[in-house]
């Protein structure tokens, strides 16, 4: 079955953007649990990236699932401004670790993440020489590698 993926940024609501980073138990870890329970049915995987303002989101699984989780987060009040950032074909799941999970991140980190080239979600093997510039998905997985060790779906 082919797996698909989709990336995002979007502004936070006021009420979550209000609310301390890394606050465990708010509106935002709500939002992701939920999510976590509907994406294991639905066979997607994600991750969210949180500066206290902005969104990244990544999310990858079978074309049915990815179009009903997906069209949950266009239609969802937590945000606004969505800009779709890739949306296409990937030859296996790049983030096969969580159902969804919200990470916290430096507004730079996310800008460089949400500015970088998500053509094709391409991930070079190895590192990138230095003149290279790093991939939207080389940049995500290296923000998630720390994270991976931990199955959890809360805020870490």
């Amino acid at each position: 079955m082919p797996i698909r993926a989709v990336v995002y940024t979007s502004e936070a609501a006021a009420d979550i953007a209000a609310s301390r980073l890394g606050q465990t138990g708010g509106r935002l870890c709500g939002i992701v649990d939920d999510a976590a329970r509907f994406n294991r049915d639905a066979g997607v995987t994600g991750v969210l990236l949180f500066d206290g303002a902005r969104f990244v989101q990544y999310m990858e699984g079978p074309d049915d699932g990815l179009q009903v989780a997906y069209s949950r987060v266009l239609g969802a009040s937590s945000h606004s401004g969505l800009i779709e950032l890739q949306r296409g074909r990937v030859g296996q799941r790049r983030l096969p670790f969580w159902p969804m999970r919200w990470l916290p991140v430096e507004p730079t980190e996310l800008w460089r993440v949400a500015g970088a080239d998500w053509t094709g979600f391409v991930q070079r093997e190895g590192t990138a020489a230095p003149t290279t510039t790093a991939t939207g998905m080389e940049l995500l997985h290296a923000l998630v590698e720390p994270y991976t060790a931990s199955p959890s779906t809360e805020s870490p």
